[in-house]
């Protein structure tokens, strides 16, 4: 601890020395003599101490993070802090780690009206640094189309990753700063010190200009994996197809990715789920256990960046109805005809961020398409550019029409075998589901014109109502063209439909219940999910007069009761009611998309939906039982805490993580780590295998899959913005080396540790 300690005074001393100093700052809390009633935690302890992390004053606050799945330190207003009218501003404090991991540390700001602000930042082990968030003015509110731009000024401090909230929040009036850490693994210790508001220094004008050189790398970066030619990016393409011709993969492995040296059970020629000596597993189609180790999202899709180039015709905005494919996990569509002599420059933001763009009559222009519609960005709609698949062009040649995308094909199968993945995860390009050699998941998206209800935080969209005949024909017509795709092969584990739906949080009751309150102040004339919900509640209410006992309302009649319910305090009774409400809004959406899975695809099985960690309700889950063969969580922790996850010991089903990821910006030249940080690649890696024993040494669990194989663009993801590293591949195809060794450590012997041999 000494020497650690040391080393940590030493960085704060350097730190100081060299960052750039803002004009002026204004003390928020140094700590030396904080009102013990303005400090409050969960699973922490604090003390104020000196020396070792004192950067003002002699005194700074210690801060002991429990392993837990959340673990806090408020910091509260006396008041309440008014950050406005000094300018441009950013909150800055010193941190300095004294644990021997690297510590994620989130930042959030709350406002008296409870609005948030979200951040966060990596703490190297014995290391300090000086972390700041750009609160307002041009800089802390532009919207780039990426999740995290680049610093606006030089500085050897740390920018903190944007996460979520409200960009528009209230400076005049901040209530609270919250520090948290997230499902650790092993206590952390940091020492905070001098947070403090400080006037922006200048702004470098160019900041947001030539981000990426003609690879789509930063260009500004220097880094390990960094391709500085041609011949240098086809050098690597050569080196790395030797290494692979020469893999032999894991050993005892069976036809499917299977444990053929490990027990024999029941082949059905289909993958199953089977509890074995207390163990869930997957079983593959010859019967041997399987555990599925996957990356997700291997795929062109979503791999786009926006140009700021757009199109006058109409005609490349038309979305047919009828369509199936939603639009961030649709393929490359190119503008063709005389559409594109209406091409015109609509966001010269995007436009600057580009050393080179081809024209279109370059070979590598084919690699431009079109999105009819963005989820978050500058612009609604416009011109998109891959440079992924550019490169896999320049990568490998094309000595014929898309040979490019056989090769790229055909490397993915022998990195996935060399590594030791035994599948492919969901969002797999279906060019994968004949390949014979890597069993995959199939996915579908249920979109359409149906009726919606709101959850009052509808994520990533509205939700459906799920008594809508319509929701019930598009789910028939989505899923009925999986079946078309997949074609009854024995190599697709299972079916996904549906990802991250924003069923409630469970922060509040109201947040927890807001499918049903929105349904309930609907009119039931015009709302499947309001018209249900009356014959529910009629059902136990028989007299609208013993519902306003219960929920302490004054409907007059049902018919009233019918046209709108809007209710403002949610009673014990009322409780138990939305419950009600929303078990039989989960239940009816999982039915009707079992009852055509089963239809259309008998011998597949049901994987669930992906619930988030922030959207899984009792009542969903406890629905979501009842039809999957395999439930699915998405969970972006270091960990599988106990915590969070100790529920799956009585639920007793067989469940798989979606998706999980880590990032760092340390060596990687993105400019956002991903939703969960390390301090670089080796980092990273260790963190990667972390979470996927906490998986494999689960009884519930029958796999894990990392989002996603590739990195995001440095310039964002066209769909939202996304600029992550959390690929085990760069957007010139290079495979990160320490997440390849690190994936061979776990997957090579996963079967014995899982087994317990």
């Amino acid at each position: 601890m000494g020497s650690i300690g040391t080393c940590a005074l030493l960085c704060v001393t350097s730190l100081a020395a060299a960052s750039a100093v803002p004009t002026s700052s204004m003390t928020v809390e140094t700590f030396e003599t904080a009102a013990p009633e303005r400090l409050s935690v969960q699973h922490a302890g604090i003390q104020r101490i000196g020396g070792n992390g004192v950067t003002e004053g002699t005194r700074a606050l210690q801060i002991d993070f429990e392993p837990r799945e959340e673990s806090t330190v408020t910091l509260q207003a006396p008041q309440t802090w008014d950050w406005s009218g000094h300018g441009d501003v950013n909150l800055a404090l010193d941190v300095t780690n004294l644990s021997k991991l690297s510590t994620q540390l989130y930042v959030v700001l709350i406002d008296e009206r409870g609005a948030s602000q979200s951040r966060a930042t990596v703490i190297p082990a014995g290391t300090s640094q000086t972390v700041y968030a750009v609160l307002n003015g041009f800089v802390g509110t532009v919207d780039a189309g990426m999740r995290e731009t680049p610093p606006a000024w030089q500085s050897v401090e740390s920018k903190m990753s944007w996460r979520w909230g409200d960009k528009k929040f209230d400076l005049t009036r901040v209530k609270k700063i919250v520090l948290a850490t997230q499902s650790l693994m092993a206590p952390r210790r940091l020492v905070v010190d001098n947070v403090r508001l400080r006037v922006n220094p200048p702004v470098d004008p160019f900041y947001l200009s030539g981000l990426v050189d003609e690879f789509g790398q930063n260009a500004r970066l220097q880094y390990p994996t960094k391709i500085h030619s041609l011949q240098e990016l086809q050098q690597a393409a050569r080196t790395e197809l030797a290494q692979l011709a020469n893999s032999k993969g894991p050993a005892g492995r069976s036809r499917f990715g299977g444990w053929s040296e490990g027990p024999k059970r029941k082949a059905t020629g289909y993958f199953r789920a089977e509890k074995v000596d207390g163990k869930w597993w997957l079983i593959d189609p010859e019967g041997y256990l399987h555990f599925s180790s996957a990356l997700a999202n291997v795929r062109m899709a979503n791999l786009d960046t926006v140009t700021g180039y757009d199109f006058g015709s109409a005609r490349v905005r038309h979305i047919d109805g009828e369509e199936l494919t939603p639009e961030d996990s649709a393929d490359i569509v190119p503008v063709k005809g005389d559409a594109l002599n209406t091409r015109f420059l609509a966001s010269p933001l995007r436009r600057q961020m580009f050393e080179w763009l081809p024209a279109y009559d370059d070979p590598l222009g084919e690699h431009y398409g079109y999105r009819r519609t963005f989820h978050m960005g500058p612009l609604e709609h416009g011109e998109i550019y891959s440079f992924y698949r550019a490169n896999l062009e320049r990568r490998y040649g094309e000595s014929s029409p898309g040979s490019y995308m056989r090769t790229w094909r055909q490397v993915t199968i022998d990195r996935m075998r060399d590594w030791g993945f035994t599948s492919l995860g969901n969002w797999i390009d279906p060019m994968f589901y004949d390949n014979e050699k890597v069993p995959y998941f199939a996915n579908g998206w249920i979109i359409g014109n149906y009726k919606t209800v709101s959850s009052g935080s509808d994520v990533w969209a509205p939700m459906p109502d799920p008594y809508d005949p319509e929701f019930v024909r598009r789910a028939r017509l989505t899923i009925e063209q999986v079946a078309r795709e997949v074609k009854g092969s024995p190599w697709c584990v299972g079916v996904f439909i549906d990802n991250e739906k924003s069923w409630g949080r469970l922060d509040s009751d109201r947040a927890h219940f807001a499918i049903a309150l929105d349904a309930l102040s609907r009119s039931a004339a015009d709302s499947p999910a309001k018209a249900r919900f009356v014959s529910i509640l009629q059902a136990r209410y028989p007299q609208v007069g013993a519902l306003n006992d219960a929920w302490k309302t004054d409907f007059k009649s049902w018919e009233q009761f019918a046209a709108t319910a809007k209710v403002q305090t949610i009673t014990p009774a009322m409780k138990s009611d939305l419950s009600q409400l929303l078990f039989d809004f989960s239940d009816r959406y999982f039915r009707v998309v079992h009852d055509e899975l089963a239809k259309a695809m008998p011998n597949h099985m049901y994987m669930g939906v992906r619930m988030a960690e922030w959207g899984m309700p009792e009542e969903t889950i406890r629905a979501a039982k009842k039809y999957v063969d395999v439930m699915s969580f998405n969970n972006y922790r270091e960990a599988m805490h106990p915590d969070t996850w100790g529920f799956l010991k009585n639920l007793d089903v067989p469940t798989i993580i979606g998706e999980f990821h880590i990032g760092s910006t340390a060596d990687t030249g993105l400019y956002h780590p991903g939703l969960v940080h390390g301090t670089n690649q080796a980092d990273r890696a260790r963190i990667y295998q972390q979470y996927m024993e906490t998986v494999i040494d689960n009884p519930a669990m029958v796999g894990a899959h990392w989002f996603q194989y590739i990195d995001d663009p440095v310039t964002g993801r066209a769909y939202d913005g996304e600029n992550y590293n959390v690929g085990f591949v760069t957007n010139t195809d290079i495979p990160y080396p320490e997440m390849v060794e690190a994936a061979k450590r776990i997957n090579y012997g996963i079967y014995e540790r899982r087994h317990g041999k």
